[in-house]
């Protein structure tokens, strides 16, 4: 007689069974590890961070080298992330400042790029992300620096401009917007909220579909949410996490007008990683107000085979007509070439800084 599905079954969840108990077991041996790396460190450099953002790197990319699947590169990434986070977290809880309340985007970054084994600091604005920091009050921040649909978040390249700290990470998310409300539909809703980015990133589809809703902006998604769960007459853009978080119900899904969209996220601390074999290194420029100086400044990085992967232009505020330059170049700021080309760069400009070398994700 053929056998019932659950008979089938029973043998391969048994299986599974054993194999979980194995892969627990090896993960308490590697925290053991872990925390034994951590007491040497203690004993040979009590200020030595616990975060080591080029030996993650380094760790998730040797394992994707070595992986023969079915388990796919992505997956490799997303669960080892959460394996180094809960290591790191048996030492020291990270606290991640980012732009709150709970349910932003940037709180996502923090937890696709560290890990969910963290201590949040939810800021009100990106001002804070990067004063939360330099204060003590946060080990690292997470925020935005461009969007492939409305391009440069300019108060985050500001900041860079002025903050002493340094870059030490990237992450992209795929931002997926959706169209929030206490109900579940527009009944009574006379407005829309979001963060001014997330407007223009869902302007088009708020044309077409509900021109007759006025649009406001928020400090940040999450907030919009937060208030439309607090209004009857306000509808939020925000994620399906927001949504969970503040209790609200989804009227439309995926109302970005780029169905590609996706956003780039810095992360920023007082951490200087080492090379970690693919990395970027982040600047910023002026040029003197001649002629031929943005040839100039761009001469060194071609000679020594330095490729730029950003150049972003940013008024100086000066009332001249200067600019700022934010470019990102392929390679740490260690490697022979690098050293090189910034060397003879540093000669040539009005001004110059180095935001960070961090791996590249």
């Amino acid at each position: 007689m053929a056998k019932t599905l659950q008979e089938q079954l029973a043998p391969w969840r048994a299986e599974i069974d054993r194999i979980d108990e194995s892969i627990l077991a090896l993960l308490n041996e590697r925290a053991q590890a872990a925390l034994a790396v951590g007491k040497v460190k203690q004993n040979y450099d009590a200020e030595d961070a616990i975060l080591k953002p080029e030996r993650e790197a380094m760790i998730v990319r040797r394992l994707q080298g070595v992986n023969k699947g079915p388990f796919t590169a992505e997956s490799v990434q997303a669960v080892w992330g959460q394996i180094i986070s809960a290591c790191r977290g048996l030492e020291s809880v990270l606290r991640v400042a980012c732009l709150g309340p709970q349910g932003s985007f940037s709180e996502q970054a923090g937890y696709e790029h560290f890990g969910h084994f963290i201590s949040n600091v939810y800021c009100d604005s990106f001002d804070e992300v990067f004063r939360s920091v330099e204060a003590g009050q946060a080990d690292v921040g997470i925020v935005p620096v461009e969007n492939s649909t409305e391009g440069a978040v300019n108060r985050t390249l500001d900041l860079l401009l002025n903050s002493p700290l340094k870059v030490l990470g990237e992450h992209s998310v795929n931002i997926h917007h959706n169209l929030l409300t206490k109900s579940g539909n527009l009944e009574g809703v006379t407005k829309v909220m979001a963060h001014p980015q997330a407007l223009a990133q869902c302007q088009s589809w708020l044309m077409r579909n509900h021109p007759e809703l006025s649009r406001e902006p928020a400090s940040s998604n999450a907030e919009a949410a937060r208030l439309a769960s607090e209004h009857d007459d306000v509808a939020a853009i925000a994620s399906i996490s927001a949504a969970m978080v503040w209790g609200l119900s989804v009227v439309a899904k995926g109302i970005q007008d780029d169905p590609h969209n996706r956003t780039r996220f810095l992360t920023i601390g007082n951490i200087e990683p080492l090379a970690s074999g693919r990395d970027k290194t982040s600047i910023i420029l002026a040029v003197p107000n001649k002629s031929g100086a943005v040839y100039d400044m761009l001469s060194p990085l071609a000679k020594h085979g330095v490729s730029m992967t950003r150049f972003e232009s940013r008024p100086a505020r000066t009332g001249q007509w200067e600019y700022y330059f934010y470019v990102d170049l392929q390679g740490h700021k260690d490697e022979p070439a690098m050293q090189q080309a910034l060397a003879e760069l540093k000669q040539t400009v009005a001004f110059f800084k180095i935001l960070g070398s961090y791996p590249a994700q």
